[in-house]
């Protein structure tokens, strides 16, 4: 059994972990939790059972479901699943910017996703979010306030958006707003449509810091809608090394860069 697997040795923490797994994907099969856990087979299904006895799961064929279904889509699933490690490596960094009883606002993407995923039991604040999958996963851990942000649902980005989003944002104020974006480079930062443009900036202005999650790919794509130049971003914390021209920018602009190990 490998050092990672010696992590589950427990059944509480096999558990944990299987319940995390149906959070983000709404399945998971016996062959990768046997893969993952560095258990047997017959210890996985063991552990399915128990939670299937308890009311949490659904026993399937070859696995096991949520009892019910994610809210986010496999789209989104999908593009979470890319760069996944960058993702985890650039969320357990910026959760260290967190304090347990901050009010913080999570943009909608895939990398503020795993950020809100990597929030510690410990963290007793309160998130503002317009993040359906952020919603739902903050409502099945049951810590921490949460203050969701209704309006027309934008089915790419799977968050609500719009002028009744906006007008919610507009009466709040958050310690840290943790900002997805599309592309960057040494303009600013991109979004995929106008439509999420808005929504954003609302937050952005009720924000004492703003917080740019972003890895390495997004310095390397485009996307067609500036949102905000440099100067609106506290600080920028990604995978690697920014292209030289953007680092350069960011730091005339007192951007503080953190790179994520």
């Amino acid at each position: 059994m490998g050092r990672e697997a010696l992590r589950y040795d427990t059944a509480p923490d096999r558990r944990q972990l299987i319940m995390e797994r149906l959070r983000e994907s709404g399945f998971v099969s016996v062959a990768s939790l046997t893969e993952d856990l560095g258990v047997s087979d017959m210890t996985v299904r063991r552990d399915l059972r128990k939670l299937a006895q308890q009311g949490e799961v659904r026993l399937v064929h070859g696995g096991v479901s949520a009892l019910h279904g994610p809210l986010h889509t496999a789209a989104f699933v999908g593009r979470a699943s890319m760069d996944s490690d960058a993702k985890k490596a650039i969320a357990s960094a910026a959760r260290t910017l967190v304090a347990d009883k901050d009010t913080i606002a999570i943009d909608a993407g895939t990398t503020t996703y795993a950020l809100a995923q990597a929030l510690p039991p410990s963290f007793d604040g309160t998130v503002v979010t317009h993040s359906v999958p952020v919603v739902q996963l903050l409502l099945s851990r049951g810590h921490g306030r949460v203050v969701g942000l209704g309006g027309e649902l934008l089915h790419e980005s799977q968050a609500f958006v719009g002028q009744m989003t906006v007008d919610a944002v507009r009466g709040l104020r958050v310690t840290t707003l943790f900002l997805g974006a599309a592309a960057v480079d040494e303009r600013g930062v991109y979004v995929a449509t106008d439509t999420e443009r808005p929504t954003k900036l609302a937050l952005i202005d009720v924000a004492d810091q703003v917080v740019l999650l972003a890895d390495h790919t997004k310095f390397a794509t485009s996307a067609p809608v500036l949102l905000c130049p440099h100067e609106k971003v506290t600080t920028l914390v990604t995978d690697a090394e920014p292209p030289a021209a953007a680092a350069e920018h960011l730091r005339t602009t007192g951007t503080r860069i953190v790179i994520a190990s």
